[in-house]
């Protein structure tokens, strides 16, 4: 067995990879390596899950595992990754599970722990957990009688809990007279977010809001938003908001049925959160694969990017770091950390909203005002042991600076090896699309004749 956290939990096919009995291991180590420091007699775990078919077998396989080394359980059923991670600090717990693979088909599933404060397990106890599973440890042979742990019900009801505190979030905004699409992806949202907008006094029209265990991200939500910038343009509304399968991820649709990735979110929101002196100097935290644009528009409203590697995880690490207060994905991952610990779609379109009525202008002006630079990206097959000689290759790095030379500040080249094929990604930004394209099949060419 290779190693079984990725940057985001662990992931694979319900029931194949991703089994029951690899469930209950999991349960059973991260209660046993979670318990060595909390704050309670018996560690209390908070556990959500999406709306996937596999949800309530990983929930009881997760739950038993948890029980028979001695800790307690509050099932918070179908709710938000975000939730969770907000949960799991209301409820004083030590740690919150989150059920879920995202974005990704209803065939696959994950999980992913928080800890008592609402942030993903650091790596160092990721790998306590991992070696326990791999030393095959059998954590529950002393625990019996009394030791055993129990289900416990919530004093408080979660999902009215997570409302108010996303109501919280958004100030003094009120939607009256507005008219918002939600796409809830057939997922996690699909009760939590029409009550938040309603509640705001907006006209609400709803898709994805029926799941079935299989539909979740079927051709709706954020990574497939074609049937929201439809409903969008049907209805007249003021704009489409849609979220991913565990709703940590926004995509927006504008007043004219245009999409507003999060980059233009991110722009949106810092424009807005400068104005109001809540931009810690200026500064907005994206990954290498934002679009220059963003970086243009920063730079106009006398801001500045911090640049991470790929991965909500690295854009958090640095923005605890420097202290940001406003970072996240082209993917619509987007963290608010005034107000919480990871990316949260529903509280990330509040913010939105609050920058939009702000403005007193039209979600499309104030989208139209980053410009968004065309990427071209080419993948160029290399031999695996090669992703990482194109780094002191003169010849690679001489036709790099050509590139760059180039384009004269007006792109930008970024060549990264993939994590998981043998393959090296070369993605060139810039405004001539044919020129950047050509630019990136000869960088393309060059790699695979060097290193494939």
């Amino acid at each position: 067995m290779g190693r079984l956290f990725g940057t985001d939990g662990v992931r694979g096919i319900a029931n194949s990879e991703l089994t029951p009995e690899l469930a209950f291991k999991l349960g059973s180590a991260g209660a046993h390596v979670l318990s060595e420091a909390n704050a309670h007699a018996k560690p209390i775990f908070v556990i959500g899950a999406d709306t996937r078919i596999s949800g309530d077998m990983l929930e009881n396989a997760l739950t038993a595992g948890i029980l028979s080394v001695g800790g307690n359980v509050i099932k918070l059923g179908v709710i938000p990754t975000p939730a969770v991670a907000f949960l799991v600090r209301h409820f004083r717990a030590d740690a919150g599970v989150m059920i879920s693979a995202s974005h990704n088909p209803f065939e696959y599933n994950g999980i992913k722990f928080f800890n008592g404060n609402g942030y993903k397990l650091d790596d160092a106890i990721e790998d306590k957990i991992e070696d326990i599973i791999l030393r095959d440890m059998d954590l529950a042979l002393p625990v019996t009688g009394d030791a055993l742990g129990r289900c416990i019900e919530a004093e408080e009801d979660a999902m009215s809990l997570y409302v108010s505190f996303l109501l919280g979030t958004a100030g003094d905004l009120n939607l009256t007279g507005k008219k918002v699409v939600l796409d809830c992806a057939n997922g996690a949202s699909y009760q939590v977010a029409g009550r938040v907008y309603e509640r705001l006094g907006a006209e609400v029209s709803i898709i994805g809001n029926e799941p079935n265990g299989i539909n979740i991200n079927d051709a709706c939500g954020s990574t497939h938003p074609e049937k929201l910038q439809r409903a969008v343009i049907r209805e007249g509304a003021d704009v489409g908001l849609a979220f991913d399968g565990d709703a940590d991820r926004l995509i927006a649709v504008d007043d004219q049925g245009a999409l507003i990735d999060g980059d233009k979110i991110m722009c949106i929101c810092a424009r807005q959160m400068k104005k109001e002196g809540r931009l810690k100097d200026g500064l907005l935290t994206a990954t290498v694969m934002s679009n220059l644009g963003l970086h243009k528009y920063m730079e106009k409203i006398g801001g500045r990017v911090e640049v991470t590697k790929v991965g909500d995880r690295y854009v958090l690490e640095s923005m605890l770091q420097t202290g940001s207060r406003l970072g996240g994905e082209q993917s619509g991952h987007v963290i608010f950390l005034e107000h919480t610990t990871t990316g949260d779609g529903i509280l990330s379109s509040l913010q939105l909203m609050r920058a939009v009525a702000a403005s007193g202008r039209s979600t499309a002006a104030l989208a139209g005002e980053v410009e968004v630079y065309p990427q071209v990206l080419r993948n160029a097959p290399v031999k695996n042991e090669n992703k990482q000689k194109y780094k002191d290759d003169e010849e690679v790095q001489a036709a790099i600076d050509t590139v760059e030379h180039a384009m004269a500040g007006e792109g930008r080249v970024l060549i990264r090896p993939s994590g998981t094929e043998p393959l090296v990604r070369v993605m060139i930004e810039g405004s001539d699309v044919e020129k950047i394209s050509e630019m990136a099949d000869s960088l393309a060419a060059l790699l695979t004749r060097k290193f494939g």
